[in-house]
């Protein structure tokens, strides 16, 4: 017999009723804050050439010979600080994010089944896309949760969409968000987050918007990351009714010894304690839900950077995560992409 290349489902009925499936993706997480756990995470998630775009041969030799011998231990500590009881932060509020995407599509759409993957680790987004099928999904839209547009991420996301789409007999038709960046669901949900949180925990002096670096030379070759993180944080400091001064723009998580955007995370809250600012909140625009590096780089590092710069507090401003705001927010974004399928008409 010949070999089978291609995953189908047998015995379909010709009168099946088909199904619209939403897949959200979001980064991914290890299984456990541990150096065992950690490790073959870190090898698939750096392992991807849209993330690193160095040479395969020379990179591999500086993956497994160095940074995998050292980085799962350093890795393994980070995410012990901010593990839970119920696991992973980010694991967690992406379930609880597909949850509540869910609930607000059922009563906005017919039969429309929303799943979550992860890029790497698990579930991953073949194991899913497959899911999906077997129930029924001859529609899908994937929404990576990346706001903003790069290569290493949402781009990641579609090639991994692709080589699961090139394996099944019978792909569903597919349609992809590529990004939300400027969408006016998304500015006002993290506008209201934030006024929310100030009306609580009183305003700063300065407000701080982090998004998490890429190298230089990515943009330079022409990923819109960059102008589309300066056009989120424009839309916002226009919505907030904020100056220059009072919302600044910074990258954090650089790894390695080349250029990344620019001005730095670490380097600008502690100019900024340096300068007189003595309350600095920060907002993550970049992250659809609370993760490593939001509750540890920056509500725990950074802080710590802060104050031993002369800062009196920073002050994280948590992720849109399951609120209201965005899940109201997805939702609309999910009708507008699927207008003319028979399941959201």
């Amino acid at each position: 017999m010949p070999r089978n290349h291609y995953t189908g489902l047998a015995g379909q009925s010709h009168d099946s009723p088909a199904q619209a499936g939403v897949l959200l993706v979001n980064l991914g997480t290890p299984e456990a804050p541990t150096a065992r756990a950690v490790r073959p995470y870190l090898a698939q998630f750096l392992g991807d050439p849209r993330v690193i775009e160095y040479p395969r041969w020379l990179w591999w030799l500086i993956l497994h010979g160095v940074i995998l011998r050292i980085r799962p231990a350093r890795s393994a500590h980070a995410y012990a600080r901010i593990w839970t009881a119920e696991g992973s932060p980010l694991r967690v509020g992406s379930e609880q994010l597909t949850t509540a995407l869910q609930a607000a599509l059922r009563n906005r759409a017919g039969a429309v089944r929303v799943a979550l993957a992860m890029r790497y680790g698990a579930p991953s987004v073949r194991a899913q896309v497959e899911q999906l099928q077997r129930e029924g999904v001859r529609r899908l839209l994937v929404l990576p949760l990346y706001p903003q547009y790069s290569a290493t991420s949402t781009g990641s996301v579609i090639d991994a969409v692709a080589d699961t789409l090139k394996r099944l007999r019978w792909p569903p038709e597919l349609r992809i968000v590529n990004d939300y960046h400027a969408d006016d669901g998304h500015i006002e949900a993290l506008a209201l987050s934030i006024e929310r949180w100030w009306a609580t925990h009183g305003r700063g002096d300065a407000l701080l918007l982090s998004f998490h670096g890429i190298p230089q030379r990515y943009v330079d070759a022409g990923d819109p990351y960059f102008q589309q993180c300066h056009t989120t944080a424009r839309r916002l400091r226009e919505r907030l009714g904020l100056d220059e001064a009072s919302l600044i723009v910074s990258f954090q998580s650089r790894v390695g010894r080349e250029r990344w955007l620019q001005p730095y995370t670490d380097a600008t809250v502690k100019r900024l304690a340096t300068a007189g600012i003595k309350r600095l909140d920060v907002a993550c625009p970049g992250f659809a839900v609370d993760c490593l590096e939001t509750l540890e780089e920056i509500a725990m590092q950074n802080r710590d950077f802060f104050v031993a710069a002369g800062g009196q507090a920073l002050r994280y401003i948590p992720a849109l995560n399951d609120s209201a705001e965005q899940v109201a927010s997805l939702a609309a974004l999910v009708l507008r992409h699927a207008q003319g399928w028979p399941e959201f008409s």
